[in-house]
């Protein structure tokens, strides 16, 4: 008992912000001949795993900086995954590599006692579960989640999910992770910016139920439609993507996810997406994405169900059925706000000079700061907004809308996050919704219906509005904008499509690093209260965020190329990074006396910047950008041009409150 209570506050106090401030590189473990792609640590912390391009594993003593063993895995190409088998007593270790074969290791013997050939494609992670001893997961390129049974009269894998079945032949599987305190939810990456939740004995029992039941013939039909049972699985999705995947296509921009992982408690999940950035989702308190937008004829009480609404019952203006929320009818009445404590005035006024200075980033983080103290300001909200408004990042504008939102609900009368949603909403491409809130606007605010800003939006609402009525396939495709296909023969099934309605949006989005060179980059809760997020990046840099403000707060060098692996150790501050080097890097947070080595990166805002260009520019700019050469047509001012919105936007814009 006495051992657990000290594990726990081991556990409770062992990532604090000094420690996060002094944490520098330790050790460099050497002993690979190829890039190292893969991490893992034991349960207890005192061993870690790695494998490689070189298809040898190696298992260390990391306290110690010892090689305690190597082998060759018995794989012919690069090893992507490796797992320590719960119950094994460290004895079993799991691969899977891009010769689509998962392999399984007895390390007292140094054999490989056995293979597993089922997939055709390459195998990018392996996952394991203390509630399921002798069982394991694979996600593969084929599109498969397979499940494995190392009991001895068994040893065999059978296919658990088939995104095939849901997307098509095109799609691939990516990652997978087990929910480490309900061993039934497995959460699973793929290509596209969807991630599936999925319950694992739900679908057993399914299964089961199917092959037990006399009329299964019947119903053999049936069950090939529907091979997963109605409440099996449950998507996520951060809002404004599914809106943004034909440009993101035409750009030849992918979105996949590289990473899943559930915080310690099992009630957040946490998602590194490739080609944009690292999203947070709340499995307990799940919003609705804020742009599935209802039709324009609603049911009055702006009920929804799985994206449908009534048609009995009309009434005008703007329904978000992500919350209930509905612009107010008649002319709004100013309502009093909340002072705030005059250490948060302080935060504003230095987020508000910051603003005035176009320092968007540090603007966002300090008004973000008061936020986390202050989360009914509405004023915080809205100024926020504007800070988002202007930086334009990926996701910025989407980030920018849910803030006026939650501004209106506080204060229905907050003029300017008014105008900011209907600008928002054009922004991101709802057109036809932009236009009924900029005239909702106009009624509610008659004073600045002719204002320049309000004149500015109309005429850039009505050119977009008459541009798409000149485009006839806009015409044909018809349907929610989120479900369209996207050029390619993708098969959507009418299943996935109703999966994909009924997705839950993100609660935090974390940015700055940059995620579009390799498919297996990570992203972890750092701290087992998961008071960080950590991940790798192109850039050869890793970033540590805070996780209740999303502010970035570190950046170190921990490659020559691509940080892609960041494994936090169970119970201390203590990381282990790997990417293209052949080599593991261990980091602590360094003795006071010891002065911070030169892997610190200092201009966190500047290596920020340099990686959302380097998520928008052309993949031929990139590839240059990695041979070393320097692209001077990339803008500086941050991803999605720089026009200056101000010039045009009056008073209701302007400036923050």
């Amino acid at each position: 008992v006495q051992e657990r209570g000290v594990l726990g506050f081991e556990r409770h106090y062992h990532v604090t912000d000094p420690f996060i401030r002094r944490l520098g590189l330790e050790a460099e473990l050497q002993g690979h001949s190829g890039c190292v792609n893969c991490l893992e640590w034991n349960e207890k912390g005192d061993l870690l795993a790695s494998g490689s391009d070189d298809q040898h594993t190696i298992v260390w003593d990391p306290l110690h900086h010892k090689k305690l063993l190597s082998m060759h895995t018995g794989h012919t190409a690069n090893i992507f995954s490796v797992k320590f088998l719960p119950h094994s007593g460290d004895r079993i270790l799991i691969t899977g590599a891009a010769d689509s074969k998962v392999h399984v290791h007895d390390l007292t013997v140094k054999e490989t006692i056995h293979m597993f050939g089922d997939h055709t494609n390459r195998v990018k992670r392996i996952a394991t579960a203390p509630m399921w001893p002798n069982t394991f997961w694979s996600a593969a390129e084929d599109g498969l989640i397979r499940q494995y049974d190392l009991r001895e009269n068994s040893k065999r894998s059978e296919v658990l999910i088939d995104l095939t079945e849901y997307c098509g032949q095109l799609v691939e599987a990516k990652c997978l992770t087990v929910n480490p305190q309900d061993n039934n939810y497995l959460a699973v990456g793929a290509s596209g910016p969807f991630v599936r939740l999925y319950d694992i004995r739900m679908i057993h029992n399914h299964r089961k139920s199917m092959k037990q039941s006399p009329s299964a013939g019947v119903h053999t039909f049936c069950d090939r439609q529907k091979p997963l049972p109605d409440g099996a699985a449950q998507y996520y999705v951060a809002g404004h993507l599914p809106v943004k995947l034909p440009d993101y296509n035409n750009r030849l921009r992918v979105l996949v996810a590289t990473y899943v992982t559930f915080s310690p408690d099992g009630t957040e999940l946490l998602v590194n997406m490739g080609g944009e950035q690292v999203y947070l989702f709340d499995l307990t308190y799940k919003q609705r994405p804020y742009t599935f937008l209802l039709p324009k004829k609603c049911h009055t009480s702006g009920e929804v169900q799985n994206g449908k609404t009534s048609t009995n019952g009309v009434s005008n203006g703007i329904h978000l059925h992500s919350n209930g929320f509905r612009l107010a009818e008649g002319r709004a009445h100013v309502s009093p706000q909340v002072e705030l404590p005059p250490y948060l005035e302080r935060i504003k006024q230095q987020a508000n000079e910051a603003f005035a200075c176009q320092l968007w980033t540090q603007a966002i983080q300090l008004y973000s700061k008061a936020v986390q103290k202050a989360p009914n300001n509405a004023m915080l909200y809205g100024n926020r907004a504007a800070a988002y408004m202007k930086r334009k990042w990926d996701g910025d504008h989407y980030d920018a809308l849910r803030d006026c939102l939650k501004a209106i609900s506080l204060n229905p009368c907050h003029l300017k996050a008014h105008f900011r949603l209907a600008r928002c909403l054009f922004e991101l491409k709802y057109v036809a919704e932009a236009l009924e809130c900029l005239d909702d606007f106009k009624g509610k605010f008659p004073e600045q219906a002719h204002s320049s800003a309000c004149d500015a939006l109309d005429r850039d609402i009505n050119a977009a509005l008459f541009s798409k009525s000149d485009n006839a396939e806009d015409k044909k495709a018809g349907g929610p904008i989120r479900l369209r296909a996207t050029g390619r023969k993708d098969s959507i099934s009418e299943d996935e499509m109703v999966l994909r309605e009924r997705s839950y949006d993100y609660k935090f989005r974390y940015c700055g690093h940059c995620n579009t060179t390799t498919d297996i980059k990570e992203a972890n809760f750092f701290g087992s209260n998961a008071q960080y997020i950590v991940s790798g990046s192109d850039d050869g840099s890793f970033f540590i965020w805070e996780k209740e403000t999303t502010n970035l707060v570190r950046v170190l060098q921990g490659d020559e190329s691509i940080v892609n692996c960041l494994q936090p150790h169970p119970s201390y501050c203590f990381l282990a990074t790997s990417g293209i080097d052949p080599v593991v890097r261990l980091w602590n947070p360094r003795p006071e006396s010891e002065t911070l080595n030169g892997r610190v990166v200092v201009d966190m805002e500047g290596a920020s910047q340099a990686n959302q260009r380097r998520m928008n520019a052309d993949p031929l700019e990139v590839m240059l950008l990695n041979m070393g050469y320097r692209i001077t047509g990339l803008t500086s001012g941050g991803a999605g041009g720089s026009d200056d919105e101000d010039s045009s936007e009056g008073q209701v814009q302007c400036r923050p409150s």
